[in-house]
This record gives C-alpha cells, sequence and structure tokens, in this order.
C-alpha cells in the first residue's frame, strides 16, 4: 500500500469505514503479504523504502537504520510489524503495555479535516503475556522497545511491582530498551517521581540494567513539573519520550487524542530539554509528525529519533521513506559537489546503447512504412513482394503494421536509457541503475524467443551482438550516491495530485508488462488473436497451405514487439515507482518524450492500415489516457523547481 495507491484509491475508501474495521482490514492485509513467500519482497519492491546506510547510527547503545520509528499504538497487536519493517523504519516500539489486558469497545474517532485520531482508552492493550511471546517471535529483525505503565489509578507500591514484573519479564522476550510510562493518568508529581525513582533503583541493581529506560512524556504536561522531574530522577535514565498523545479523564475513560497539535506542544519541549538539561540526554519525539518537514522541525530542534503514528495513517506509509530521504538531504547538502564519472566510466556506455535504439528504431521505422520486408525475410519464405500480395493483399499492412509498432517501442527505450543514463545513472542513483539492469536484461533475453517461432534474424542477432558489450560496460559497479537535490517535504496539493499522476503511471507500467508478455507469448505459440485474422480474412491453414515458413516470420515480428514492450514496460514502472521525486523535470520529460513514439506507432498504423477493431485496441487506448491523465497530474510537481 504505497503512497501512490493509498493517498488516491485505499483512503478515500477506508476513511468511509468504521475506524476499528479500516485498521483491522489495512493491518491484517499488509500482515497476509508479508506472511506469505515473496511477499516482504512484493513490498520492498513497491515502495523502495529501504534506509539508506548514510542514517545509520546508535541511540543509548542500539544501532539503528534509521531515525524514525514507530509508535507501539499504531498496530497494537503487531498484526502488521513484518510488513511496517519494510517501510524504512529505524526501530519499533510496543505498548502502553500494562499487566492485564484493558479492552475497549467504543469507537475510535477519525476528524480527518484536523488531521486527528481519538481513542476511548489511552491504555487499551493486551496485556504483558500477549507482548512477551509478540516480542520473542518479532518476524523481523528491528529493536524492538516496550512502553510499560501500571494499571491505571494503581498504587505507588502496586504500580513498582507492576513495572518491575514487565521489566524481568519483557527483557527475557527481547525488550531492547524501555519506556517508563507513568504521568498520562491523574498521579501527582511527587507520585510519579517516587515511582520513577524506585523503578531507576531496581533496574540499576538488576542483570537487565544495560536495557536502557527512557522517562515516557505526555506532549501536554507541564514543563516547569517536567524540568523538575528531569532533574531529580537523574540517574540511570538515558533520555525522554515525548510521547503522542493528549489526554483526558472523564467518565468515558483515558481518552486519548493523536494528531497534528501535538507537534507544538512536542517542539517547545524539546527545546526546553535541550536548554535546560545535559546535552547526552537523549530525546525521542511522537508528536505531530505528518510530513517530511514536521520530522526535520522536530530534529533540528534538538531530537535524536521521532515516532509516526497518526502521521503515517493521514499521509500514508512512504511517510518514513519521505522523512529518511529529507534528513539525508539535509545531511549532504552542504558537502562539495560529487565528482562527475568519466563518460566511459559507465553511464556513457548506456547513453550510447540508447542512441543506437533509437537510431535502429527510426531505420526499422522506415523500412517497415516501405518495403516492410528485407532480402533475407523473403529469402527465408523464398516469395517476393509481388507473391505475398497475392496470397493476400492484407498480409503486407499486418506485417507493416507489426514491424512499425516494434520501431515505436525501440525508439521509446533508447529514449527511456539516454535520459536514465544522463540524469540517473551518471549520478549513480540506485533506483535509476537498477531500471537500466532489469529492462536491459529483459530486452537481451528477449532475443531468445526466436527457439519459440524458428526464425532467426540476423539482423536482430548482430544488433544484440553490438549492443550487448555496452549494456555490459555500462553497469560495471559504481557506489550508490544519495540524492543531492532538494526533496519533498510538505503534504501539499502539489504532492497529492502527484500521488494521482504516479498512480496512473504504475498501472500504465503493470498494463505495459502484462501486455507485453501477453503479446510474445501469443507470438511464439498462437501467433495471431482472432481480431487479426478478422482483418486479414484467412485462417491458419490457409497461410500454412500458401507458405508453411509464412507464420513463423510473422511470429518473429510479434513475439519481438511483445519482448520490447515488456522491456519498455519495466523501465516505465520502475521509474513510476522509485523515480517520482518533486523538481525532477527530466522524469517529466523522459515519461512525455519516451510515451510518445511507441503510442504514435501503435495507433497511427492501425488507422492507416484500416485495423481499427475497438476491442482489439482498447487496451491501447486504456494505456493513452492513463498517460495522458499521468502527465497532467504529474506536471505541476515534477515542473515546479523545489526549493532548497
Amino acid at each position: 500500500m504505497p503512497d501512490w495507491s493509498y493517498q488516491s484509491l485505499f483512503r478515500p475508501l477506508l476513511f468511509r469505514l468504521p475506524s476499528r474495521l479500516s485498521r483491522t482490514l489495512t493491518l491484517k492485509a499488509m500482515g497476509t503479504l508479508s506472511s506469505i513467500p515473496g511477499g516482504t519482497f512484493v513490498i520492498r519492491t513497491l515502495g523502495h523504502m529501504e534506509p539508506s546506510p548514510h542514517l545509520e547510527q546508535k541511540l543509548a547503545g542500539i544501532s539503528l537504520t534509521t531515525s524514525v520509528g514507530l509508535s507501539g499504538g499504531l498496530d497494537p497487536q503487531g498484526v502488521a510489524h513484518k510488513a511496517l519493517a519494510q517501510f524504512g523504519i529505524g526501530f519499533i516500539e510496543h505498548g502502553p503495555i500494562t499487566v492485564k489486558q484493558i479492552k475497549s469497545d467504543k469507537p475510535i474517532t477519525n476528524d480527518i479535516l484536523n488531521e486527528t485520531i481519538r481513542y476511548p482508552d489511552y491504555y487499551e492493550n493486551d496485556g504483558v503475556e500477549q507482548y512477551a511471546e509478540r516480542m520473542g517471535k518479532p518476524g523481523h529483525s528491528l529493536p524492538q522497545l516496550a512502553r510499560i505503565a501500571p494499571m491505571p489509578h494503581a498504587s505507588c507500591e502496586q504500580a513498582l511491582i507492576e513495572l518491575k514484573s514487565m521489566l524481568v519479564q519483557l527483557s527475557a522476550a527481547g525488550a531492547a530498551g524501555f519506556y517508563v510510562d507513568v504521568l498520562h493518568s491523574s498521579r501527582s508529581l511527587e507520585e510519579a517521581l517516587t515511582i520513577l525513582k524506585g523503578i531507576a533503583g531496581y533496574a540499576s541493581a538488576q542483570p537487565h540494567a544495560n536495557k536502557p529506560l527512557f522517562i515516557y512524556v505526555p506532549p501536554d504536561f507541564s514543563n516547569d513539573s517536567l524540568i523538575s522531574l528531569i532533574h531529580a530522577a537523574e540517574g540511570v535514565w538515558r533520555g525522554v519520550v515525548i510521547g503522542e498523545a493528549i489526554c483526558d479523564d472523564n467518565n468515558d475513560g483515558y481518552a486519548a487524542s493523536m494528531g497534528k497539535e501535538a507537534k507544538a506542544l512536542t517542539l517547545a519541549k524539546i527545546k526546553l530539554l535541550r536548554k535546560e538539561c545535559c546535552s547526552h540526554l537523549l530525546i525521542k519525539a511522537g508528536g505531530g509528525v505528518h510530513e517530511p518537514q514536521d520530522a526535520l522541525d522536530l530534529l533540528k530542534a534538538g531530537a535524536n529519533a521521532v515516532l509516526l503514528h497518526s502521521g503515517l495513517i493521514y499521509a500514508g506509509p512512504g511517510l518514513p521513506k519521505r522523512i529518511n530521504e529529507a534528513v539525508i538531504y539535509e545531511q549532504v547538502r552542504d558537502l562539495p559537489a560529487q565528482v562527475t564519472p568519466s563518460f566511459w566510466k559507465h553511464w556513457g556506455w548506456m547513453l550510447l546503447l540508447g542512441i543506437g535504439m533509437i537510431i535502429g528504431g527510426i531505420l526499422s521505422w522506415i523500412i517497415a512504412a516501405t518495403t516492410v520486408l528485407l532480402s533475407y525475410d523473403l529469402n527465408f519464405i523464398d516469395m517476393t513482394l509481388d507473391e505475398l500480395k497475392q496470397v493476400n493483399h492484407h498480409l503486407l499492412h499486418f506485417m507493416s503494421h507489426d514491424r512499425i509498432t516494434l520501431s515505436g517501442t525501440m525508439i521509446t527505450i533508447g529514449i527511456l536509457y539516454v535520459q536514465l543514463a544522463r540524469h540517473g545513472l551518471k549520478y549513480s542513483l540506485h533506483w535509476a541503475r537498477t531500471a537500466l539492469m532489469t529492462s536491459g536484461i529483459v530486452g537481451f533475453l528477449s532475443f531468445f524467443l526466436f527457439l519459440g517461432y524458428g526464425y532467426f534474424d540476423p539482423l536482430h542477432a548482430l544488433a544484440a551482438a553490438v549492443l550487448f558489450p555496452m549494456f555490459l560496460l555500462s553497469m560495471r559497479r559504481n557506489p550508490d550516491q544519495p540524492y543531492r537535490l532538494p526533496v519533498n517535504v510538505r503534504n501539499d496539493r502539489l504532492w497529492r495530485l502527484a500521488m494521482y499522476g504516479q498512480f496512473c503511471f504504475v498501472v500504465l507500467g503493470f498494463a505495459l508488462a502484462v501486455g507485453g508478455l501477453t503479446i510474445a507469448g501469443v507470438g511464439i505459440t498462437e501467433v495471431f488473436v482472432q481480431s487479426d485474422l478478422v482483418y486479414l480474412n484467412t485462417t491458419h491453414n490457409e497461410l500454412n497451405g500458401a507458405n508453411l515458413k509464412l507464420i513463423p516470420l510473422i511470429a518473429h515480428d510479434r513475439a519481438g514487439f511483445g519482448g520490447a514492450l515488456f522491456c519498455a514496460a519495466l523501465a516505465i514502472l520502475i521509474i513510476a515507482l522509485w523515480g517520482i521525486q518533486q523538481g525532477s523535470r527530466w522524469i517529466w520529460w523522459t515519461l512525455l518524450l519516451g510515451g510518445a513514439p511507441g503510442f504514435y506507432a501503435g495507433l497511427s498504423v492501425h488507422l492507416s492500415i484500416g485495423y481499427i477493431d475497438f476491442l482489439h485496441l482498447s487496451p491501447a487506448l486504456f494505456a493513452l489516457l492513463l498517460y495522458i491523465l499521468g502527465l497532467i497530474f504529474l506536471y505541476p510537481y515534477l515542473m515546479r523547481k523545489q526549493q532548497a
């Protein structure tokens, strides 16, 4: 459920359902996907969210791949933790956890306009036994932090007993650290301080003293009380976690609101703690992170890490990745510009390969629009052009239609490769190299489709032999470099429109891939679809009766087009999945210029030869609609320069 599908399709549907049902459906769907073989690979492929090595750090002795964590309240039963661990987060929180289960069947309310979720009971959870079992078999390798809390309204003595018990039990289950949450109930500051001192003294004398302890603070907790508490509780505490929930104790229970309003309170507390407390105090902030700029603001104010909850619900699952990209940009923006690699290092070879594809596509288009067949084609079937016309007066038109569509697709591939080489491979962008490698491998392997149709094309073989060394030289390993241009940090209208445009191109990429595989499969098996035979007004038997080598020659064109279309589809799909970044004007031009030759060739040739069967053309028309809509929706996002 990446942002392009979440914002455009799933969020509007899910937000119309009761919140508990919506949450259950979403988490179970992600959990189910991650549990099947290859499920986590699908999640990583769709989102490309793996954190960069530039984000790795250690906090309180815990190794983190990124400073973005998942709040325990988002998936309280851990249904989708294996899936969520693929979203670019560095650690997962569990909790609040109490010794006994606390249930609530009251509805969760969703204030969409103000982006605020209201939970009927802040303490609702499955109890420590369930959490210990869950943390012992997490299904992922991320550090797990436990947020432990006494039962609501427990006495100081009872609270200490409960917290000590959970420390022991959850340490054994694999908790990497603990957030002690005693400030959310109606306890006085003195009672809270007594509990915190008691648990700190107990923890320092136990074998699990190496597990870091954090004080968990509500965002609306009194600032004066917070400073007093921090100074009085100095000792084994490694830091403070500023929570995301603003609670109120009323007759309906201890309700909690989580949303954008918590950011200002959280920001003020971070600044206060950095001013009044020692510099080595670690701060994790969980309040109001709904867009990358929120996370940047909290980190710049002094937070060491951020936690996501309501922001992930409103912005979408791509929020951790977007935050990570924004953090990396802040790290590299003032570094010296990287040295541009030599033309012959790798990217220049791919540029030449793309130019070769464009030239080859133009030449083959000219031939397909004039003589259609080359001398070796005619030698293979041992016929002349006039004899072919006598067999079927539509036959040359039909073969011209196959070859022109193939030519247009070749030009499309060439343009995509040139652009990816100039703007992606040249700057060692990992996703661009992956797009070129995946598409190129498929393209060269498609040459061997001739084994299915039995016609060896010598010109195709020569072109492959010339271009393949260029492909190998272009794929020489080069260290991946971070994206150096400004990235999107706002959930504004341009970004939301771009999600619709990205959705269009992702669907287009998948549709073209399916179409390419289908056409290639038909080309090496049945060769014709029913509408082809209707246009030709003939049958397989009649064509075989005229010349047994005629169908293999036609199959060669069909399968070649299918393989080329699949090759182009993969490049378009990976660009759409991983390359859409605000202000990347070259991406928009790549999609526009890359798609135009293919669509023009495919549609114009059908009109010129009179092959206008609607069902036959409907997939191409649907693809054209996606192409046009995608370009329209993406234009303001990609073409408006992002400010540094």
